[in-house]
């Protein structure tokens, strides 16, 4: 895989896994429950079990573009992302669980709209590594 697709399938899977995470912790605030040890415990039983459970081969491949069996793969890593903000603030009453979720879901649509701009800077990066290698005679 070339380089430019790795950035762009790469940021999909950070965008889906903070998505994912956002929508645990929105779901657990809409249920009314805060932020507590045991939800932090079973978030990570649960990122245990789901690492344990992920698929080894690809069954999906490219959908609309997007290499669905990468996303598969890291979902894993998404209750950990819910369970880390809830670790730091463990009194969060739903409302704030909530507003953790909204967080999240707003650094994982960042991410997708900075996706141009992360692919401008690789170009601009190989360009004036190409033009410094041609300068210098390599």
């Amino acid at each position: 895989m070339d380089t430019e697709a790795a950035i762009r399938h790469g940021t999909m899977q950070v965008t889906v896994l903070l998505l994912v995470a956002a929508a645990l912790a929105i779901g657990f605030g809409v249920a009314g429950v805060g932020a507590s040890l045991p939800i932090v415990v079973g978030l990570l039983v649960l990122t245990a079990v789901l690492f344990a459970a992920r698929p080894d081969e690809d069954r999906f491949g490219l959908v609309a573009g997007v290499d669905m069996d990468g996303i598969v793969k890291s979902l894993w890593l998404a209750p950990l992302v819910t369970a880390l903000p809830l670790l730091v603030r463990l009194s969060a009453t739903p409302g704030e669980v909530q507003a953790i979720g909204g967080m999240l879901g707003l650094a994982g649509m960042a991410n997708y709209f900075l996706r141009p701009v992360y692919l401008l800077g690789y170009d601009l990066v190989s360009a004036v590594r190409e033009s410094v290698g041609r300068a210098n005679g390599r």
